[in-house]
């Protein structure tokens, strides 16, 4: 039977806080629609207009 390594001590509330100080969610960089000038995701169809580099990809 092989002994499994286990913490001596309890980790501080500190210490757990500041290992997870990466995990935040940030928000999408919205760009802007060349034709309507609404927000959007980079690489991805409009959409409010659907159009996607310069022509149009769905009739909205």
């Amino acid at each position: 039977m092989s002994k499994k390594p286990v913490p001596k001590k309890k980790t501080s509330k500190s210490k757990r806080d500041m290992r997870r100080s990466h995990h935040a969610l940030s928000m999408p960089a919205l760009g802007e629609c060349p034709q309507c000038h609404a927000k959007k995701l980079s690489h991805h169809v409009c959409p409010s207009c659907g159009y996607y580099n310069g022509r149009q990809v769905l009739s909205v």
